[in-house]
């Protein structure tokens, strides 16, 4: 084991592996809510966390879907080299960020994209549709280098934005989004960032993975090409993708107390690290929130809390466990629990989204060589 370990540092201490920070922020619901703005917000943008898995356009999901996000990375496009902060989305496949040809008010407080001022970029006559439920975001296609770490992609395909909805996109605490699901999903025929990593040869091996820290610490990562042993010492389970789209997996059953809750007869998931909460089914949402003594908002007394019983995810014959201090979120003195309803049937299954208040229990590895999504449960 330890010589196991021992290699697996010294592999990522050589080239084709690179490491992004990813630092934890406020989330544009809590900017919202500082501002007094939230329950406007939501009055115009009803949320519906399935609308990001069935869209017809380009980044339909942007605002309404990473309302809760905390977790932010940096990236820099063109020559010389122009940062942006991105959510590293698994759950979408297209890169997106603002331009300068953005003359919205919004745009005002966000990295945007000069394109006069890369001498690496080349423009496309195609266009660029953002749909939202009250509005519309467009924009045109280009191609430029973008630099993930240490990581150059030359002639990537991205989105330029023009146009912004509304006012709330102000307070986003990202300027884009990059998206690492698979190219069958992506909008536009644009090759995915990732995907153009390994087909220029930029990682050693054809996987990526995440860390997500927990409260308040920091040392959250995307890792391109390589695992990290430290985070693995609990040994790694792998587990099939049941469809090459979104990071899709089928799921056994979910239990709580050793009795079943939901998804008795099998379940489609997508671990998803552009979704913050748990994303449910109405009608599992309703029996855990009984099951857990919380109201139909999900609000739960806080000194309940540490009493409740952790929610088991059974996977590929294996359980995966998520305790009470990973799906119960404190603020102001309020507790509620993180789970947020919707109704996505599909033809293997109804679906869930293992975001964020998972990925959080687990080290997470996306293995594009094989096609599976390995999980190791942190110490």
């Amino acid at each position: 084991m330890k010589l196991l370990l021992l290699l697996g540092l010294v592999a990522l201490g050589h080239g084709l592996v690179s490491r992004v920070p990813l630092r934890k922020g406020k989330s544009l619901r809590q900017s919202l809510r500082e501002h007094g703005l939230l329950e406007e917000y939501l009055k115009q943008h009803p949320f519906d966390p399935a609308a990001k898995y069935f869209r017809s356009r380009i980044a339909a999901e942007l605002l309404e879907n990473y309302l809760d996000n905390e977790y932010f990375g940096t990236i820099s496009i063109g020559t010389p080299a122009q940062e942006f902060t991105v959510v590293f989305d698994t759950g979408s496949s297209n890169l997106w960020v603002p331009s300068v040809y953005c003359s919205s008010p919004a745009c005002s407080n966000h990295n945007r994209f000069n394109p006069a001022e890369s001498s690496t970029f080349i423009s496309t006559n195609e266009s660029l549709y953002i749909a939202y439920g009250t509005g519309s975001m467009s924009g045109v296609l280009g191609y430029d280098t973008v630099t993930v770490a240490n990581i150059e992609v030359i002639n990537q395909m991205f989105g330029l934005a023009e146009t912004e909805p509304g006012a709330f996109f102000y307070y986003t605490p990202f300027d884009g989004i990059l998206g690492l699901a698979f190219p069958s999903i992506a909008s536009s025929g644009a090759t995915p960032v990732f995907d153009n990593m390994m087909m220029q040869n930029l990682v050693a091996e054809d996987l990526f993975s995440v860390y997500l820290s927990k409260d308040e610490r920091s040392g959250s990562f995307v890792l391109f090409g390589a695992i990290d042993p430290l985070y693995t010492i609990n040994g790694i389970t792998w587990i099939p993708l049941s469809a090459e789209t979104y990071w899709q997996i089928r799921m056994d059953s979910v239990s709580i107390g050793g009795k079943g809750i939901a998804c008795a007869f099998g379940c489609q998931a997508i671990v998803d690290t552009g979704t913050s909460l748990l994303a449910v089914p109405d009608r599992a949402l309703s029996a855990i929130l009984s099951v857990l003594g919380a109201n139909s908002n999900g609000e739960i007394s806080c000194s309940a809390a540490g009493r409740l019983p952790s929610i088991i995810f059974h996977i590929n014959g294996k359980a995966f466990p998520v305790p009470p201090s990973a799906y119960v979120m404190e603020s102001n003195g309020y507790c509620t629990v993180g789970f947020q309803g919707m109704d996505v049937p599909t033809e293997s299954g109804e679906l869930w989204i293992l975001g964020d208040v998972f990925i959080r229990e687990y080290y997470v590895i996306f293995n594009r060589a094989t096609n599976m999504v390995g999980l190791s449960r942190l110490p």
